[in-house]
């Protein structure tokens, strides 16, 4: 049975997507994203020198600081802030800068759904922005479960309510990297068949979340897309007006 959205989406539209960098001027670099009316700041600060306690000397780390749009922080964001961290380590090239720590400073504007796969989008183009050696782009998306076992992409904060169950699935994009061919593959497999990070909420079956998992796929790819668009776009007006 069909679910049908109050928006008039299918089961599998993305809401209208925005990107833009460079859009703080005190940070080393910065990205908006949104994804319909759910919006997000990100800005970078860094690398600076020295690490914290217990952080591994020889190599970069990464710090996140979740701000609410109001309040304080609190159990959820402070799991935000962890998912976020190491999701950002998996995609960052750590052994470059060492004995450094990076910032990322996530903002949330407006909460609409989809929350932290729209934070985790606008932190990797920050970082892009703030020319932090990555080993690939990544890209989140949430697919929510419904009673029925429909299964729906990128929702409202309005349709995550009723759900019985949701997954974040954040997926390395193309292998156009900066690392050697020969560690871009897991076990033989190609790094963009895998996954950097996956968190549920409710209870799902193992079908449910693998055909979660089929749908997420599909749409990163699409998302890798938009983001690889939206970023060159930027540096080629960039180089325009350099000139």
């Amino acid at each position: 049975m069909e679910i049908d959205r109050t928006d008039g989406r299918t089961a599998n539209q993305l809401r209208p997507l925005a990107c833009s960098r460079n859009v703080l001027y005190r940070a080393h670099g910065s990205a908006s994203w949104s994804q319909g009316d759910t919006k997000v700041l990100a800005a970078v600060y860094g690398p600076k020198a020295g690490t914290k306690k217990n952080e591994n000397p020889e190599k970069a780390s990464i710090e996140v600081i979740w701000k609410p749009k109001t309040g304080q922080i609190g159990k959820v964001e402070k799991e935000y802030e962890m998912l976020l961290r190491r999701t950002l380590q998996s995609i960052c090239v750590l052994t470059i800068n060492p004995n450094t720590t990076t910032s990322v400073i996530v903002q949330v504007v407006n909460d609409d759904g989809a929350l932290l796969p729209c934070a985790i989008n606008a932190a990797c183009a920050a970082l892009v922005d703030a020319g932090i050696p990555l080993k690939n782009l990544a890209v989140a998306i949430c697919c929510c479960v419904a009673e029925s076992g429909y299964v729906i992409l990128d929702p409202t904060k309005h349709e995550e309510e009723k759900m019985k169950a949701f997954v974040h699935l954040v997926f390395p994009n193309s292998v156009k990297a900066v690392l050697p061919e020969e560690s871009l593959c897991v076990n033989s497999e190609p790094w963009e068949h895998g996954i950097l990070t996956s968190v549920t909420r409710g209870v799902m079956s193992v079908d449910d979340y693998l055909y979660c998992l089929e749908r997420g796929r599909a749409a990163a790819a699409k998302l890798s897309d938009f983001l690889r668009r939206s970023l060159l776009s930027e540096l080629l007006s960039d180089s325009t007006k350099a000139a």
